[in-house]
């Protein structure tokens, strides 16, 4: 499934920042939405689409690292490249930590920036590809019935049929059968597949 084209969400106060950043993406086929203060940022509905946020450190509301710590608070985390023309370490610290993807001191250089961009929207594709087959495994385990569930259960971890058998007081032909009727729900040919199919929800089962 191939993901919507991305989009740059640039935070600065600074008018001249804000559009020359704006005009180096357009220049490198990203498009791209500007903001003057976090709040106007916070109140922007998030897109459904590869994004990350270009971020300077300091503004006038809400400082940078705040908005950082209050979008992964409140599970709207994107990557974020943090710009600043007053970068100190315990700063750059902090927000590496929190999990930014870059820390670039103005003036900015235009390759390190897309570079770092082009790193923050692929970390939200990746993101976002999870998060999709996490819904998949989760609808197809959904699927199963209690007893077959019982012996996906037994098989992620590592059970044998005659075990899973003794487990659940069931001959090892009907586990054969349920385990066979579970592997085609779960649409693999193998238990290497399988494994590996639901290695996301595996403490949920």
């Amino acid at each position: 499934m191939k993901d919507r084209e991305p989009l740059v969400m640039i935070v600065d106060d600074d008018d001249s920042v804000r559009d020359a950043l704006a005009d180096l993406l357009r220049s490198a086929g990203l498009e791209s939405v500007t903001f003057a203060n976090t709040r106007d940022m916070l109140s922007f509905s998030q897109p459904d689409r590869p994004a990350c946020i270009v971020l300077d450190v300091q503004l006038p509301d809400l400082s940078g690292l705040d908005l950082q710590e209050r979008l992964i608070a409140s599970d709207q985390a994107r990557p974020i490249v943090f710009i600043s023309g007053f970068g100190d370490v315990p700063t750059t610290v902090r927000a590496m930590k929190a999990g930014a993807v870059d820390f670039l001191s103005k003036p900015l250089d235009a390759d390190e920036l897309l570079s770092a961009v082009t790193k923050a929207i692929e970390q939200d594709r990746a993101r976002r590809a999870e998060a999709r087959r996490l819904i998949e495994v989760t609808s197809l385990v959904d699927g199963l019935s209690a007893r077959e569930r019982d012996v996906l259960r037994g098989v992620s971890s590592g059970l044998m049929s005659k075990q899973i058998a003794f487990e659940l007081g069931l001959t090892e032909i009907t586990i054969k059968v349920h385990r066979a009727n579970m592997m085609k729900k779960m649409r693999v040919g193998s238990i290497i597949d399988l494994i590996r199919l639901i290695e996301p929800i595996r403490d949920r089962l």
